[in-house]
This record gives C-alpha cells, sequence and structure tokens, in this order.
C-alpha cells in the first residue's frame, strides 16, 4: 500500500485531502475520559497540514442508530484536536451536507475541518453494497485524496473505511502504518518466547485469536471475566462469577490442544471476590476477599486476579522476548479490583521483551492507571482490528487501501 510519505512527495498543497481517522474516544457527557485515540493520528493530520492539504477528517464516534444524536457527537473531539494541533479546526454539523459541503469549501491551504459522525448516516455501516456506495459518492465529493488512519475500524466494512478508497486516490497515514508495522511483528519471525495475556469480559470475543495463537504462542495467560470458563470448564466452582456455560465444551477443547501443541496455558491460581459488582460511579468499598481459584465460595462474585496470580503472571512475562496483551484482569475502573490489571501492566514495562497492548480497555487501563505510554512497545488504537489481524482475517480497511 502506498504510504502518506508517497502523497507528500507528490505534494498536496491546495489539495482536499479526507482523513479517516478513528476519534471514537470515550465521553462522559461531552467531557473526553481518554483522547489516545485522537492523539494517535495527531502526526498524520499535522503534516498534512503543514504541507498545504485542506484537511478533511472524518469519524464515527459510539453506536447512533443511522440517524443524528446529540450524545455521540463529534463536537468535543474536534475541539480536542483543535487544542493539540494549536490551530483552530472547523467542524461541519452534518456528514454530507450543506454544513460539510461549506465547511470543507470554506478552507484554505493548511487548514482542517472535521465532519460530523459518519455513523449519523445509515449507509455508513449499511450492509446493502449499493447503500453503502452512495454514502460513499457524496463523501468522495469532499476530497481529492483519501488518507486511511482510523486502524480502530479498518475491521469494518464500511462506507468510509472500504468503498470510500476505491472512489479516490489512497494512501496509509502513519498510525495504519504503524500499527501494521507491530501486528507483522506479532505474527512473521516473531521473538521467541511469545507470551499472550488475554482478559476482557467474554471467552466468546477471544475464541478466534485463541485458536489462532495456538499454532504461534509459547504461553498464554488468562484473565478477566473471560477467566471463570476456562475454570469452570476444568470443573472449579465459580460462584457468580460471570460464565458463558455455551462455551464450555470449546474451551475444553482449546486446553486439551494446548497440552498436545505445548503451548502452556496460564489461569487464574487465586481470585479477588465479592458479593455483588462494585458501584463505578461512587468508587464505594466492595469488601473484597481473596479465595483459591479452585474454591471460590457460592454467592461470590470473581472480579480480579489474586496476588499469587499477579506474582505468577510477572513470572511467565520476566523472559518474554514478544508480549501481546488484550483486555483486562479485573474491573479496574474500581480500585479494590485494579491490582490484577496493574501487575501485568508492570510486568510489561519491566519486561525487557517487546510489549504490545492491544487497544480498547487495555490501552484505557494504561493511561488510567498512570503509566507512562513509552514504556511499552506499542500501544494499539484498535483492540478488535488488533484481534482480527492476529486471528489472520483479512480487514476490510486494509484490503481497500492495498493497490
Amino acid at each position: 500500500m502506498k504510504t502518506i510519505d508517497e502523497l507528500l512527495a507528490e505534494g498536496v498543497a491546495g489539495k482536499r485531502v479526507f482523513v479517516r481517522a478513528d476519534l471514537n474516544v470515550p465521553l462522559d457527557g461531552t467531557t473526553i475520559t481518554d483522547d489516545g485515540r485522537i492523539r494517535a493520528v495527531v502526526p498524520t493530520i499535522a503534516k498534512l497540514a503543514e504541507a498545504g492539504a485542506r484537511v478533511v477528517v472524518a469519524s464515527h464516534l459510539g453506536r447512533p442508530k443511522g440517524a443524528p444524536d446529540p450524545a455521540f457527537s463529534l463536537e468535543p473531539a474536534a475541539t480536542r484536536l483543535g487544542e493539540l494541533l494549536g490551530a483552530d479546526v472547523a467542524f461541519a454539523t452534518d456528514t454530507v451536507g450543506e454544513s460539510a459541503t461549506s465547511t470543507v469549501a470554506g478552507l484554505a491551504d493548511g487548514q482542517v475541518a472535521v465532519v460530523e459522525n459518519l455513523r449519523f448516516n445509515p449507509g455508513e455501516t449499511s450492509k446493502d453494497d449499493a447503500e453503502r456506495g452512495a454514502f460513499a459518492d457524496r463523501l468522495a465529493e469532499l476530497a481529492d485524496v483519501y488518507v486511511g488512519d482510523g486502524f480502530g475500524a479498518v475491521h469494518r466494512k464500511h462506507a468510509s473505511v472500504y468503498d470510500l478508497p476505491a472512489r479516490l486516490p489512497h494512501y496509509a497515514g502513519y498510525l495504519i502504518a504503524t500499527e501494521v508495522g507491530v501486528l507483522k511483528k506479532l505474527t512473521t519471525d516473531v521473538e521467541r518466547p511469545y507470551a499472550v495475556v488475554l482478559g476482557g469480559a467474554k471467552v466468546s470475543d477471544k475464541l478466534g485469536v485463541i485458536d489462532h495463537l495456538l499454532e504461534r504462542a509459547d504461553r498464554i495467560l488468562i484473565g478477566g471475566g473471560m477467566a471463570y470458563t476456562f475454570l469452570k470448564a476444568q470443573g472449579h466452582e465459580v460462584g457468580s462469577s460471570l460464565l458463558q456455560e455455551d462455551q464450555i465444551p470449546a474451551v475444553q477443547e482449546y486446553l486439551r490442544r494446548a497440552e498436545e501443541k505445548g503451548v502452556e496455558f496460564v489461569l487464574p491460581v487465586d481470585v479477588v471476590v465479592a458479593p455483588s459488582f462494585p458501584d463505578l460511579k461512587t468508587k464505594a468499598p466492595a469488601h473484597p476477599t481473596t479465595v483459591a481459584a479452585d474454591a471460590m465460595p457460592v454467592g461470590q462474585m470473581g472480579l480480579d486476579n489474586g496476588p499469587e496470580t499477579n506474582k505468577l503472571y510477572a513470572s511467565k512475562l520476566a523472559d518474554a522476548a514478544t508480549v501481546f496483551w488484550n483486555g483486562p484482569m479485573g474491573v479496574f475502573e474500581h480500585p479494590d479490583f485494579a491490582d490484577g490489571t496493574r501487575a501485568v501492566a508492570q510486568a510489561l514495562v519491566d519486561s525487557p521483551g517487546f510489549s504490545v497492548v492491544g487497544g480498547g480497555d487495555s490501552a484505557a487501563a494504561v493511561r488510567i492507571l498512570g503509566f507512562d505510554e513509552n514504556a511499552f512497545g506499542h500501544i494499539s488504537t484498535g483492540g478488535g482490528a488488533s484481534l482480527e489481524y492476529l486471528e489472520g482475517k483479512t480487514l476490510p480497511g486494509l484490503a481497500a487501501l492495498e493497490d
């Protein structure tokens, strides 16, 4: 795929450059609680603006139902982008309507505009090729060139990700080029030992990547809500913990295959439990206790890895040459259940190997828990995209950027 450096060499002064970014940031009302994804696309936007391009930035935010919804407006993201660029950023109150058209037409060389949430138009996410294509046609009218830099969306076959690049000269931005380069390190000529840490709520979200990694990883460490389905598959009581009963046969098969292939599967040896899920708004004390993973009381809910598990996992990561981590180890948003996630993050910081934090909640946890992002090899902006890449799937947004 062609890169933004090739585009810059060709010259962009006076050209309208459509940047498909990922500004899908978490909001508390209109307050951005983690601006990592906005900061990640700034190098691409800044470089284009410096070269005299008229930059049109587009993204989705959340899951609106194909119609405008103030709760999902990109205006806070546009404001934050302007602060990070140190320049005014114009904001269009629609995607392809009168506001977008006039806003883009009013740009001078080196100026930047953000158009409203792409998912306010049903054509963005439509499964109908014609409807999606029609929306892409209208987006194409806003630009002369396309730059894909929204890595967190490249696994979606959406109009701005998949169809629009076919209508314009297209290039990969700095973020996508970096993300793909990092993921290749996790799939091609991987330095070993190769350890993978998987957490998060549902084991069903990770089945594909576990299946793929059983052929590649040396160790797979499991935590978070998904760990309790693994523990149940081993015959242990898991109390009222999150459990996907229907996934137990698949988990048992993975455990069998791991043993057969010599892949070390590491599960919690102790867990932090409480009578119920904690209040994440008030952060009220949750009265946790620590119990052995094979002796969880009925009526108690597992919410984090215990201290012995934290030590075990740190030891399993200490000599790893390559580490991929996706998914928190517990309910890290509450101080009573953050230690497991903090311990994994610290183990990656301490590890001499190449560490990749696989986006989503893991990336948010690193920042919320106060770690220096530069202490990790790479923090991805796309959890789902990273996982699908590691599963060996073709990602529509990357395929669209190929020539």
